[in-house]
């Protein structure tokens, strides 16, 4: 059995508990799945496409990047579903307030996903 057929359910049970308006990142999805380190593995299963039921959209980089290549029709579509959500997206990029009010930093990320 292939790893990524293994934790499939793990790492689709996670990505669901996304809650709309929140992201995480794909190393985070990883270690909710029980598969520390395997962010790759999370992204490639997102790739394999067919996942209508699942918020794929909130799943981003660790430093609130958008996967895709910047413009195609999947960037377009990221940005548009996490904007819907009430998200702010600034060239491909999450932007969330800290409590201060000020912007975060790209290694802050982290301190945001999951609400």
């Amino acid at each position: 059995m292939r790893l990524i057929d293994q934790y499939r359910d793990a790492i689709c049970t996670a990505i669901a508990a996304i809650p709309a308006g929140s992201i995480s990142s794909y190393g985070t999805i990883a270690r909710c799945a029980g598969i520390p380190g395997r962010a790759r593995l999370v992204a490639r299963l997102l790739a394999e496409g067919d996942h209508d039921d699942l918020p794929w959209h909130r799943v981003l980089r660790a430093d609130g990047r958008i996967a895709f290549p910047a413009g195609s029709s999947g960037f377009r579509e990221q940005a548009r579903r996490l904007r819907a959500e009430g998200v702010s997206v600034v060239q491909g990029r999450v932007v969330r307030p800290n409590r201060a009010g000020a912007d975060m930093g790209e290694r802050d990320i982290d301190r945001l996903l999951w609400g």
